[in-house]
């Protein structure tokens, strides 16, 4: 029996692209097909030049195609998209900016770019995960949230808005760096989790020394030039403080929720009120308090209570929030975050534990309300 390349290109049509999860076929990656059975030749053309996900590319093609009758061999071969191509990718997934331009007035405009997640009908929930002062284990608080709602089904992004002490790269154990294609910035994935740092443009022991005017558009590209893929989250990790960051975001993204994390020290939960206190004057909603660092279990099967208690209570009762979860001081959740592999990745561990609960909570008990229209019916 013999093989078409109708027979091919449908064989291949549901194969996609690891980065940004599309079919091949509807891309125009498949160049051409050429039939000597029992040997298929597929030339694919590559979105860029060295592209980190060309082995997985010919896995996926190879895997399809051989498993059409009568083909026994697959050879691949490879080239790269022409400018011309890229840009018919970037316009068919992500639109340009002249299609997207707007006026200041509507909702999410940044210099003439929407923001997709500012508009009302837009579905995606915007996490803030905000901190008074910095080493209360916000940034793992966000990389674990982000991970956990992601082993729920859900499509989930995170966008590193700690600009001088970016970390989520390295606390989700990204191998790579995003991908530029013609001006769009596809964000690299790793535990089902996209992400975007200016970690991925500078040395990691590089200075960022940038003032509010160049934050600002960094944080504009970061929410206008990713193809973000219509996440359901889009965790954001703000930096400490209630400085231009924070009151960029805030302007960026009107239907954000706030959540506060702190240890259960007095003086960090006063510092951590300020960061909810910043939000509500911006017209952010406060979701919750997550409390880190609640307690250190010894050798002996005792907990200890080595920053104190009651300090997560405490805020979350002044902002008539819910205290989400209390997390505990584990060598295993220092440990995945520095080596990348996120203690929410095993639900089985006690912080695992934690996590999962916590994601159910902020994804069934915390969703919107539904709104109801009433229907006019015309007589």
């Amino acid at each position: 029996m013999s093989v078409t390349e109708e027979q091919i290109i449908e064989a291949l049509r549901p194969v996609q692209d690891p980065e940004l999860h599309r079919s091949i076929v509807d891309l125009g990656m498949v160049r051409s097909t050429t039939i000597e059975l029992p040997l298929v030749t597929v030339a694919i053309d590559l979105t860029i030049a060295g592209c980190p996900l060309k082995a997985e590319i010919q896995q996926r093609v190879s895997t399809a195609v051989t498993a059409l009758e009568g083909v026994d061999e697959v050879a691949i071969t490879f080239g790269v998209m022409t400018d011309e191509q890229r840009e018919a990718v970037r316009k068919s997934l992500h639109g340009s900016p002249s299609e997207t331009a707007g006026s200041q007035e509507a909702h999410g405009h940044a210099e003439g770019r929407t923001i997709p997640f500012a508009d009302p009908d837009n579905r995606t929930r915007v996490l803030l995960v905000a901190s008074g002062k910095g080493g209360v284990g916000k940034s793992s608080v966000t990389t674990n949230v982000a991970v956990a709602l992601a082993a729920r089904g859900k499509k989930v992004a995170v966008v590193d808005a700690d600009v001088w002490g970016f970390s989520i790269p390295r606390m989700l154990g990204t191998d790579r760096e995003a991908t530029i294609i013609d001006e769009m910035i596809v964000p690299p994935e790793a535990h089902g989790v996209r992400c975007i740092s200016m970690g991925f443009f500078v040395d990691e022991d590089e200075p960022v020394i940038w003032r509010g005017p160049m934050l600002h558009k960094a944080l504009e590209q970061f929410l206008t030039d990713v193809f973000w893929d219509n996440p359901d989250y889009l965790v954001v990790d703000l930096p400490p403080g209630t400085g231009d960051i924070a009151l960029s975001l805030a302007k960026f993204l009107p239907k954000a929720e706030l959540f506060v994390v702190t240890t259960p020290q007095a003086a960090a939960q006063k510092v951590a009120q300020r960061a909810a206190y910043m939000a509500r004057k911006v017209r952010i909603s406060v979701s919750g308090v997550i409390e880190n660092m609640s307690w250190f279990t010894g050798d002996d099967s005792k907990t200890y209570e080595i920053f104190g208690s009651g300090g997560g209570k405490e805020l979350a009762d002044k902002l008539d929030v819910p205290l989400l979860a209390q997390i505990p001081l584990v060598t295993s959740l220092r440990e995945g975050s520095d080596d990348g592999a996120p203690v929410a990745t095993d639900p089985s561990s006690e912080a695992g534990a934690i996590f999962a609960d916590l994601a159910e909570k902020i994804d069934v008990e915390l969703a919107p309300k539904k709104r109801y229209r009433s229907e006019l019916k015309i007589m």
